[in-house]
Parts: C-alpha cells; sequence; structure tokens
C-alpha cells in the first residue's frame, strides 16, 4: 500500500513538471538544452541523476557487491573523483565555450563544426542512436526487475508501467522538465540511498558487525580463484569514471549550463552526490555476503549467479513495506532522469543531426519539436522491446555501449577543445578504432571482461588520434580561431 501511494504521488509530480516544462519549451533549443540556462545545483543534480541509474544500484551493486566484496567501494570512490570532480575540472569550461562558439547542441553537431566535416556528424549520429539503445534497455531491465519483485507484477506489464511515466514526462517538458525532475529526484536518490545503507548494516547488526561478517564472508561465498584479479578491478573503475567522459548524455550537461561561473559549485555538488550514491549503492550489494550465502543467492536455471536479481531480492527480503517504498522511489528517480537524457540524446541524433541536418535543413522551431518529441517516443519504445527480450546481463549491455560510445567519442572530443593540430582524418580514425576495438574485443574476450574490452576501447583512440593528425591536412585556420574564442 505504502509503495503504490508514494509511486502515484511521485508519477503525479512528474507529470506536472513536464506539463510546466511544455509552457516553457518553444524551440529546439529549449527542449535539448533548457535555452543554455541551468544554474549550478539543477546542472549538479541533471548530471549526477543521469551518471547514475538502476544499472548501478541492481546490476553494478549485485554483480560487483557479490563478485569484488569490499575492494566495490573502489568504484563509488573512482566514480566521484574522476568521473565527477575531474570530468567537471577538465571538461565543463571548455565544452561550454567552443559548443557556443561553433552554436552547435549536439555531440555530432560538434564535431561536424570543429572537424569541418559533415559525414561525421552522420556517422556519430547512427553510432549513438544504436548504442545508446542497449543502454536504455539495461535501464529499464534493472527497473523491470525491481518493479517485479516490489510490486510483485509481471516484468512485461513492469516494463509498460516506465515506458509510460518516462514518455509522458519527458515527451511533454524536454530539458527544463529533465533539470526540474532530475533536482527532485536527486534529493529522494541521496535520502533514500542513505536510509537504504543505514537499515542494511543495522540488520547486519551494526557497521562493526558488518564489516567482519563481508570479511569473513567474501572468500567463503567467492573463492580466491574465481575472485577479480586487480586488472578487472581497474578496467571497471577507469570504464565508469573517464569512460563517462565521453558518454553524449554526461557532455549535453556542459552544454547547457548558464555560464562559467556555474562550474566550481556544480563540480562540489556533483562530486559529494557522487560519493553519497556511489558508496551505498556499492556497500549495499557488499551487505548481500551478509544476508545470503551460496544456496540462497538468486540463481540462474543453469546453477549460475543471477546478479540482476541479488539486490531486489535482498531489499524485498530485508526492508518493511515503508522502508521499500522510499527505495523503490530511488531507484526509480535513478533511473528516470538516466532514461530522460539518453533519450534526449537518442532522439537529437535522428532529429536534429540526421533529419534537420541532411533531410529537411530549412525545417522550422515547431516541426522540429514535433520531429524531436516523435522521435523520442520512438526511441522509448524501441528501447522496451529491446527489454522485453531480456538479452545479458544489465552489466554487460551497458558495459558494451559505455565502450563503444566513450571509445569513439572520447579521443576525438577531448583532442577537440584541447589541441589545435588535431585533424578530421583524425578524428574518424578516432572514431573507427574506438568502436571497432570495443565491438571486436567484447566478443573475443567474453561478458566476464567486458569493462576490460570497454577499457581498452577508451584508451586506444588517444594514441590513434595524435598519429593521423602528424601526418594529415589540419583544421581551416579560420575554423580553429572560431573555436577557441575566449
Amino acid at each position: 500500500m505504502y509503495s503504490l501511494i508514494l509511486l502515484l504521488l511521485f508519477l503525479a509530480v512528474m507529470i506536472c513538471v513536464g506539463i510546466w516544462g511544455m509552457r516553457k519549451t518553444t524551440t529546439l533549443n529549449d527542449f535539448f538544452l533548457g535555452g543554455r540556462s541551468v544554474g549550478p545545483w539543477m546542472s549538479a543534480f541533471a548530471y549526477g541523476t543521469t551518471y547514475f541509474s538502476a544499472s548501478v544500484f541492481i546490476g553494478f551493486a549485485g554483480k560487483q557487491g557479490w563478485g569484488f566484496g569490499p575492494s566495490a567501494l573502489l568504484i563509488g570512490v573512482g566514480n566521484a573523483l574522476v568521473g565527477a570532480l575531474a570530468a567537471w575540472a577538465i571538461l565543463a569550461k571548455r565544452t561550454r565555450r567552443m559548443t557556443q562558439n561553433l552554436d552547435t547542441m549536439t555531440m555530432p553537431e560538434f564535431l561536424e563544426a570543429r572537424y569541418q566535416s559533415e559525414h561525421i556528424k552522420m556517422i556519430s549520429a547512427v553510432i549513438i542512436f544504436i548504442f545508446l539503445l542497449p543502454y536504455s534497455a539495461s535501464i529499464f531491465k534493472g527497473l523491470g526487475h525491481l518493479f517485479e519483485s516490489t510490486f510483485h507484477i509481471s516484468f512485461d506489464f513492469a516494463l509498460i508501467i516506465l515506458v509510460v511515466i518516462t514518455g509522458i514526462y519527458l515527451v511533454l517538458g524536454g530539458y527544463f522538465a529533465v533539470t526540474v525532475t532530475s533536482f527532485i529526484q536527486g534529493i529522494i536518490m541521496l535520502v533514500g540511498a542513505v536510509i537504504m545503507i543505514a537499515v542494511l548494516v543495522y540488520k547486519a547488526g551494526g557497521l562493526t558487525e558488518a564489516i567482519t561478517t563481508v570479511n569473513t564472508n567474501y572468500p567463503e561465498h567467492v573463492p580466491a580463484a574465481q575472485q577479480p584479479s586487480w586488472l578487472t578491478i581497474a578496467s571497471l573503475i577507469f570504464m565508469t569514471s573517464v569512460g563517462s567522459w565521453g558518454l553524449p548524455q554526461m557532455v549535453q550537461k556542459f552544454y547547457a549550463i548558464k555560464n562559467e561561473k556555474v562550474i566550481p559549485k556544480a563540480a562540489i555538488i556533483t562530486t559529494i552526490f557522487a560519493l553519497v550514491i556511489g558508496i551505498t549503492a556499492y556497500g549495499s550489494g557488499i551487505l548481500s555476503h551478509v544476508f545470503f550465502d551460496n544456496n540462497t543467492v538468486p540463481k540462474l536455471p543453469n546453477g549460475g549467479v543471477n546478479y540482476d536479481q541479488i539486490m531486489p531480492n535482498l531489499l524485498a527480503i530485508k526492508l518493511p513495506e515503508a522502508l521499500l517504498a522510499i527505495i523503490m522511489l530511488l531507484i526509480l528517480s535513478a533511473s528516470m532522469s538516466s532514461l530522460a537524457s539518453l533519450v534526449l540524446v537518442s532522439a537529437s541524433s535522428i532529429a536534429v543531426d540526421l533529419y534537420k541536418g541532411y533531410l529537411k535543413k530549412d525545417v522550422n522551431e515547431k516541426t522540429s519539436l514535433i520531429i524531436m518529441r516523435s522521435f523520442s517516443v520512438l526511441f522509448i519504445f524501441a528501447t522496451y522491446l529491446i527489454s522485453k527480450l531480456q538479452l545479458g546481463f544489465i552489466v554487460t549491455m551497458q558495459s558494451l555501449s559505455w565502450g563503444v560510445l566513450s571509445g569513439a567519442f572520447l579521443a576525438p572530443y577531448v583532442f577537440a577543445i584541447y589541441s589545435k593540430k588535431v585533424t578530421k582524418a583524425a578524428a574518424y580514425a578516432g572514431i573507427y578504432s574506438g568502436a571497432g576495438t570495443a565491438i571486436i574485443l567484447t566478443m573475443a574476450l567474453g561478458a566476464a571482461n567486458s569493462a576490460l574490452a570497454a577499457s581498452i576501447a577508451i584508451i586506444v583512440p588517444f594514441i590513434v588520434v595524435p598519429i593521423v593528425s602528424a601526418f594529415t591536412p589540419k583544421v581551416d585556420a579560420n575554423v580553429i580561431e572560431k573555436a577557441f574564442k575566449k
């Protein structure tokens, strides 16, 4: 009952925000970037809630909490210090300034303008649309499992509810709605995450007893031969921290900030937010070693551990209904914000980069908005279909997307905002080498090493891009002067 009441209240607020956002959304720039007028708190929470979704609380917390034990906490700390603090310090100012100088809204538009290549926009847009689908599906999949455990409804029906919820408030309100709901959702996430870890620690007998029990049980549950190597741990930290720098939905947050004065405050807020969420999410997953053993941990039909079900089962068993309702809202909040950002970026890759960029360049603002909203609906529906098929583990699905997207875009993007010498040919080489490496290595190394494959794919273009730049024609000096203007 508590869960249902809170859920209905939450949905009502989201719909109201969507209607409010619709009144403030009159142009494509409003819908996608909020008119580049977002302040520090909204920017920080938009970044943080996009960063952390159901896949962290369900898939990553379950798999890494059980498989990595106490070492999983390093992932949360790395996400905060590198994925949040360092990202704002290194990328935000230059990204905000250069995208405004070049008058670009999306990653493909930015790469086109910066490297003076029309085809790079088309290639980038296709990559974004295709590989954000499994990323979004991984979030829907995690939420579906949570709803299944919490409300005892079918996975398919849970997905339908989530599709409708996300579609209503996003399609109506665009980025204005996303930023406001992200702030609301961020507060819910912080409160819910702290309550979740506090209750689980209490149920485990207190912090000291919980730590002792985990340290005792982990080696029994996961024998030394099955425990991850430091290379595996480091690659996951690298993928989820540095890899986030190249994800289009994360970079978009830097485009939309009001001005450069926003950045220092937003960086601090985001870092604190990420530290709390990262430690509580992975900490809760680690505590699964207190409440489960090798006989009671959720299993797959083949006898293997069902990592995607560890956290839903743990929360459903150990939390009272009222608290479970709050945690459900926590994970729902995290996921809806992430999904909204993913849908915006994916829809823009078709509506802005392909349709408006190639097929009909003179389309007016009203038509652009209709097209953007239409493709938002289409992307949500496509994500639903992939989620319904339940292909693969959440972590594997997300690692593939992370590897391809960050592998393709991070090096061309970072070199674009820092180096005047990088060339158009080098940008192409970076995109192809990164995306290709991610796909090939993920297939070759298998699901168990998907994070390592993604990490290598992110690194390779940083070697390829400067080498190719040394032997290929430079970008026009006028373009460079405009891009780097202060």
